[in-house]
């Protein structure tokens, strides 16, 4: 479990560094360059992904609670408007006009979904763990940049566009969560 709380902090730290110390960011990019600090960045994110998930598979699982929702169509539901806002931060959307965060918002309801479903205590450190950092993450970042400009109007059609690459990805990942995952989401 240590690995993967590790992995969790790491994760979040790195994200949180622009936001928490703009000023030293700003300095690192102008020493390192901004290629040179972007790769810098990708390299420590995928040093404490693959601490994420080499600590996910050797950390033995305790229950914690019994999971209200597991099975239930309600997570489903969740995770299908978890995808489109993940989708809809990366085009010019509608939701946007809605949602400052949109792709950090479906983290958090990924993160609910998948607490409401699960209740042992390696899911509680991951998606509560990821769940606070998006959270964090949203109000450090609204706090860094000030007040929200809202975007203009998009195209009723990037919105079905978004939300038909959301459904299909969704469908994708409930097919293969087995696979993937190794556990089956549908009981």
């Amino acid at each position: 479990m240590g690995l993967l709380i590790a992995g969790l902090v790491m994760w979040s730290l790195i994200h949180l560094y622009p936001s928490i110390a703009s000023q030293s960011r700003d300095g690192l990019v102008a020493r390192l360059g901004n290629n040179a600090y972007r790769g810098l960045f990708a390299l420590l994110m995928l040093a404490a992904l693959a601490m994420i998930v080499f600590g996910w598979k050797s950390a033995v699982p305790s229950a914690v609670y019994v999971p209200p929702l597991m099975g239930s169509p309600l997570v489903s539901v969740l995770m299908l408007v978890a995808f489109v806002l993940f989708v809809a931060a990366q085009a010019k959307t509608n939701i946007k006009r809605v949602l400052r965060h949109p792709q950090l918002t479906g983290l958090v309801l990924w993160s609910v979904a998948h607490l409401l479903a699960n209740g042992d205590s390696r899911s509680i450190a991951l998606f509560g763990g990821l769940g606070v950092w998006g959270l964090v993450e949203i109000a450090l970042i609204n706090r860094r940049d000030g007040a929200w400009q809202k975007p203009a109007a998009a195209p009723f059609k990037s919105d079905a566009i978004v939300i038909i690459i959301s459904a299909i990805a969704f469908a994708v990942v409930l097919y293969f969560h087995a696979w993937l995952f190794g556990v089956s989401p549908i009981v």
